[in-house]
């Protein structure tokens, strides 16, 4: 976005130039210097990164910002006008765009709204004449080499609708924000939001989202319509917070259950990017996230992953997890692409499942309409008949978003009282969310988290070969190899029988693993609970190797008997696994 300079930007470029031009304005190469332009005179290529230098930081050109050390530029994009239906179909894409700042766009900035110069000997007048110039790309490269720009605003970011500053005050004004280091962006027309919403608005509010807009959805139990609301309000909250928050899941029973439409509500109130989910491909899960961190979108959304997937990735669980998002870029030798994690990451499907550390990343909504034709439902029978058709026209997603706002500034005239809960790394989001909710009568918050658990299929394999070893072998000392050993199928009267029936562990070919396989999995788990059970460990002296058993929670004499060693096994004892 191109604005005018205003006064003190020009008395700043003004100051930089006046002690070292002092000839009056007399000619340039077409004519008469411009008036509308404030004057940058260089000259030697060491003078010229000085000049520029200090008029880029003194707020020479407009919209140029600092974001990670990297100068970058505000501006809209052309393209083809679009029709009032294709207008109404879009979600809400960001009217601005930050662009870092290149040698190219720098020259362009400075052509147009500067008056870059050289003085020049006219040789038939034996005058100094001001000449325009443009710098050298070795020169506007070295002004771009800094890191440091401490007198060029920052920028955290932009958004398309009001979000809650630190104070509690929310931000309104288009424009830059100097409080938060945020660009706000309508990306429709925003009446006012009352800082003091009346009883009335407050109460019209709730029953606007839960008896008109959420109401025909299929929810398993309040919990799950309570998580959609509180990851609704996440990207109002997120600079009042300041805090990460957690992958948000919408998983339905079956096809045309609304799990799409569900996500899209805050994909396009505000702004959503579709991402491509491949199974079990970590590297290519690295490149999507550092490709969608170039968006300035809001919400990044994997829509409709395969049924039956299971969401076990260590790349995704750092994501959530760290504020920051650094990758390698291929075929560069720079220091690599490195982002604010500032965003909403969502996932839909049919009975997804979840893995790894998933589990206590993730909030989970939950459909299931119970109906073996959901795609036939009376769409006229609903709330808002045809949603997905009503959220395309700018004016409804605003009357969404206007009452949550309601609901959010209600929650802070009342202290922004918190909740109990607890949530991981997302504890001060939950217990800001909870009280949110609450506040509003709105129950069933995070009450869900027990069927979490039982979503995540790696935790309940674990749970049932914890619990067979423990009623096969109750707390007595095993080494990996005798485990193994046990796992063997016995023949009994000519016939196969598998004393684990089937919940011994299995590599990804379904296979049983080797004893040192074994050993290395079940150290990895030593002290952590599955369910109500949990390995301990020790290095047994008269075998010289390490030994495993299992303990649970109604083993309180056993374990005051016993003392687990989680340390490492001592060097030269690794091969005693086997």
């Amino acid at each position: 976005m191109t604005t005018t300079a205003e006064p003190a930007i020009t008395d700043a470029v003004t100051a930089v130039t006046a002690d070292t031009d002092t000839t009056d304005t007399e000619a340039t190469a077409d004519g008469a210097a411009p008036v509308d332009r404030p004057p940058i005179r260089i000259g030697g290529e060491a003078e010229t990164i000085r000049t520029l230098t200090a008029a880029v930081a003194g707020g020479a050109l407009p919209d140029v910002f600092v974001s990670g050390g990297q100068l970058v530029h505000l501006s809209r994009v052309s393209g083809p006008a679009l029709t009032a239906d294709q207008a109404a179909g879009q979600s809400a894409a960001l009217p601005v765009q930050a662009d870092p700042l290149t040698a190219s766009a720098l020259a362009f900035l400075l052509a147009h709204h500067t008056y870059v110069h050289r003085l020049k000997k006219n040789k038939d007048t034996d005058k100094w004449e001001k000449v325009e110039a443009s710098p050298t790309k070795t020169a506007l490269s070295a002004v771009l080499s800094s890191r440091y720009w401490p007198d060029v605003r920052p920028l955290t970011g932009i958004v398309g609708s009001p979000v809650l500053r630190p104070d509690g005050t929310l931000i309104q004004t288009t424009g830059y924000d100097p409080a938060t280091g945020l660009y706000y962006a309508p990306t429709a027309p925003m009446p006012a939001v009352p800082t003091h919403p009346t009883a009335a608005q407050v109460a019209d509010a709730k029953h606007f989202l839960l008896a008109r807009l959420l109401c025909d959805f299929p929810f398993v139990a309040p919990a799950d319509r309570a998580n959609h609301l509180a990851l609704l309000l996440a990207p109002i909250l997120r600079p009042y917070l300041g805090c990460l928050t957690p992958f948000g899941l919408i998983s339905a029973t079956t096809q045309s259950s609304g799990k799409t439409l569900l996500a899209e509500i805050p994909g396009y109130i505000y702004g959503c990017k579709n991402l491509v989910w491949r199974k079990g491909d970590d590297s290519e899960l690295e490149k999507s996230i550092t490709s969608a961190l170039h968006s300035a979108s809001p919400i990044m959304l994997w829509d409709n992953i395969a049924e039956g997937t299971v969401i076990s990735s260590a790349v995704l669980a750092q994501l959530l997890t760290g504020p920051q998002w650094s990758a390698r870029m291929l075929g560069s030798s720079g220091a690599g692409f490195t982002a604010t994690n500032n965003r909403l990451w969502l996932a839909t499907g049919n009975n997804i499942r979840l893995g790894g550390d998933m589990a206590t990343r993730t909030i989970l909504v939950r459909l299931d309409p119970d109906d073996p034709h959901p795609d036939q439902r009376d769409q006229t029978a609903f709330g808002i008949p045809h949603l997905d058709d009503w959220l395309k026209n700018p004016a409804n997603r605003v009357t969404v978003l206007r009452h949550l706002l309601i609901l959010v500034m209600d929650w802070i005239n009342a202290g922004a009282p918190r909740s109990g809960h607890t949530m991981r790394q997302f504890t001060a989001w939950a217990q800001a969310s909870g009280g949110l909710l609450a506040h509003h009568g709105i129950d069933g918050f995070l009450d869900n988290l027990a069927d979490m658990r039982e979503a995540d299929d790696e935790d309940a394999e674990w749970v049932a070969f914890l619990a067979r070893w423990h009623e096969l072998n109750h707390d007595r000392p095993m080494t990996s190899r005798q485990l193994r050993q046990q796992a063997e199928i016995d023949i009994v009267n000519s016939q196969p029988v598998d004393r684990w029936e089937g919940t011994f562990l299995t590599d990804e070919q379904g296979r049983t693993p080797s004893a040192k396989s074994i050993g290395r999995h079940l150290t990895g788990h030593i002290g952590r609970w599955h369910g109500d059970y949990v390995i301990r460990s020790a290095v047994d002296s008269h075998k010289n190797a390490r030994v495993f058993w299992v303990e649970t929670r109604t083993d309180d004499d056993h374990q005051a008997d016993r003392q687990a060693d989680d340390d490492q096994i001592p060097a030269g004892q690794a091969d005693l696994w086997q």
